[in-house]
């Protein structure tokens, strides 16, 4: 795992199509913001876990983002 410290407004590149951008740092939380190409799925871990978790209790995968919550635009 590689570990960087950045501020605000600094990015850090991952190949030639993606971007992060630290957007703020609070004292619980960091946002970042994420520039990648449409084809690029970017989603929460928890989000996985509980479709993994879905998977296993027989559930489909309609029903997994219906419980997530709203899809919204990257």
């Amino acid at each position: 795992m590689l570990v960087l410290s950045r501020k605000p407004g600094e990015r850090i590149l991952i190949g030639n199509e993606v971007k992060i951008t630290v957007i703020r740092i609070g004292p619980n939380s960091v946002r970042i913001g994420i520039d990648a190409p449409g084809h690029m799925n970017i989603v929460r871990e928890e989000l996985c876990l509980n479709a993994d978790q879905a998977a296993l209790a027989g559930i489909t995968d309609i029903e997994v983002h219906e419980q997530s919550g709203p899809n919204l635009p990257r």
